[in-house]
């Protein structure tokens, strides 16, 4: 099979075949994450961002390659979620910078693209690191520029990287220790490998891999039909139906049939089936006409029928009363944090907004966004709390209209500490670096369980061993959380310690986190102990020591 171009209708069937493909093998890419904490979410980070990439992408018809390139990386970039999120959603920007103004991909556009996505990624990371998804798509970005010296041939070049990707990612353990010794290859590549996997398997028609090929189109995930997130609104009645006992004899040809039909007269089409019903979803000016289409497939149940128009109006009509009653303030503050504990600490720190996440969930670029023209600031500081938020917010940052600094707080009680840091009456800059410096006085100890086997740091750790990490780092491995909690204060507690604050778990009683801080506080008779109540799942205790 020979091709020499690549339209935008083929790219948008690669790009949603590539998000099928990984949401398929999500778990698989999670399961490679090296640290053995239950947050590891690298394929659960990138498949929600390329779920984003593709939500809104529109109707398979005649659109140039820039348009759907175009939008592909907007949705992404929107809802990028994690270190690997952001990366994946910087090279889908890249993508888009190699073809805009084209219709059409030829194989030297290709090798463009590939080129324009790596070196996109690259800059957006302050610190690259080798062995990870940037080299993956690095080295397949070198060899497809060479690739395409021999070949004008679309399906064959993108082979012909793909495998070099494959070998690459291979070589991924040798570049990075901490892979070699949890036998592991990097899960940013395989994630990344996993969705241009799914681009090829749409270029060759060769689906082996999905649960059905002729379902493509609707293997896209959980779908979400976020109207305010739309542009200009084309067609303006949100249509949804269910088709129940369906006629005897109905097919996937049949159910295909009625996806096809209806993007014909409208977009954001999403019809999926058991073959016991058909749930359907289409934006259209002819709601009447969906409707009568499916009456051909069965009976219609849970009709709705919004007016996205008049929905647009009175969500205008809001936002402009909002803004009307909020006067823009010099200083606002945003932090990330999980468990009603925290929340309420950050807001009893005047703290403009909370936006959940943490250890165990990714907030979006989009929901940073958001939380950051809220405060309705001239200067907004982002609290991250998390190493794998920060990269969020700084893409975030980027994309609103005011000055906003991101503070390198690694935990929640390094952004605890920052936000007592704050003064209204300093300069931004001033308060940048006080709030800094006060979150890098603090060390953090945290408390969890492993979910797995693993050899990490050259330590034999097995599935449900209690964990106690300082800064993010594997120090003690036990059986019973207090003993480890004690035992990570040895190493953390010196002669200048002044406070050490307990924050305990949603799983942990407040009379086992009292009954934890009396001993800290006979332990160590010269710190000042404190407990409050974190509510953050999964992880014990978070431990301040200052």
């Amino acid at each position: 099979m020979s091709l020499k171009t690549i339209d935008g209708s083929l790219f948008r069937e690669m790009l949603t075949t590539g998000c099928t493909y990984l949401n398929n093998n999500r778990e698989a890419v999670d399961a490679l994450n090296v640290f053995p904490v239950p947050d590891g979410d690298t394929g659960t980070n990138m498949s929600k961002t390329m779920t984003a990439a593709v939500k809104d992408l529109g109707t398979s018809g005649a659109v140039p390659i820039s348009e759907i390139a175009s939008q592909a990386a907007r949705g992404a970039l929107r809802g990028a979620r994690g270190n690997s999120g952001v990366i994946l959603s910087q090279i889908l920007r890249g993508f888009a910078s190699a073809l805009e103004g084209c219709d059409e991909m030829d194989a030297r556009r290709l090798a463009e693209a590939f080129k324009v996505g790596a070196a996109t990624a690259y800059k957006a990371v302050m610190k690259p690191k080798e062995g990870t998804i940037l080299t993956v798509a690095r080295v397949m970005a070198e060899d497809a520029e060479r690739f395409a010296k021999n070949t004008d041939d679309v399906i064959e070049l993108f082979g012909l990287t793909l495998r070099s990707g494959e070998e690459i990612l291979k070589r991924t353990p040798e570049m990075l220790p901490v892979l070699k010794q949890a036998g592991v290859v990097d899960s940013g590549g395989k994630g990344l490998l996993v969705i241009y996997s799914g681009f090829y398997a749409a270029m060759t028609g060769n689906f082996e891999g999905m649960e059905s090929a002729e379902a493509m189109d609707s293997m896209t995930g959980e779908f979400v039909d976020d109207h305010e997130s739309l542009g200009e609104i084309t067609f303006a009645y949100c249509t949804e139906y269910i088709v129940c006992h369906p006629k005897e004899g109905m097919t996937n040809a049949d159910i295909n049939r009625l996806r096809r039909r209806l993007e014909r007269i409208g977009d954001c089409v999403y019809v999926v089936s058991d073959m016991t019903v058909v749930k359907v979803h289409v934006h259209t000016n002819d709601p009447g006409k969906a409707l009568q289409m499916a009456l051909e497939l069965g009976e219609l149940d849970a009709i709705k029928i919004d007016n996205m128009l008049e929905e647009r109006r009175e969500v205008e009509k809001r936002k402009q009363e909002a803004l009307a009653s909020q006067q823009t303030k010099e200083y606002g503050i945003v932090a990330v944090a999980l468990g009603e504990g925290f929340s309420e600490i950050f807001r009893s720190l005047e703290v403009d907004s909370v936006v959940d996440g943490g250890q165990t969930m990714n907030p979006s670029i989009e929901d940073l966004q958001k939380a950051i023209n809220a405060t309705c600031a001239k200067t907004v500081y982002v609290l991250p709390n998390n190493t794998n938020i920060i990269l969020a917010a700084q893409q975030a940052a980027e994309i609103v209209n005011r000055k906003v600094y991101v503070l390198p707080t690694k935990s929640v009680p390094m952004g605890i500490s920052a936000a007592l840091a704050f003064s209204r009456d300093a300069d931004a800059e001033t308060n940048f670096n006080e709030m800094t410096a006060a979150a890098e006085k603090v060390h953090t100890a945290s408390v969890t369980f492993s979910v797995r086997d693993t050899v990490f740091d050259e330590m034999q750790i097995h599935e449900h061993d209690i964990m106690g990490m300082i800064d993010n780092k594997i120090n003690v491995l036990g059986q019973d959380v207090k003993e480890v909690a004690l035992k990570l204060l040895e190493s953390m507690v010196t002669e200048e310690s002044g406070v050490i604050t307990v924050y305990y778990g949603a799983d942990v009683t407040e009379e086992t986190a009292e009954a934890l801080a009396k001993e800290i506080e006979e332990k160590y008779t010269n710190c000042e102990v404190y407990t409050q109540l974190g509510g953050q799942p999964l992880y014990y205790y978070l431990i301040s020591v200052e």
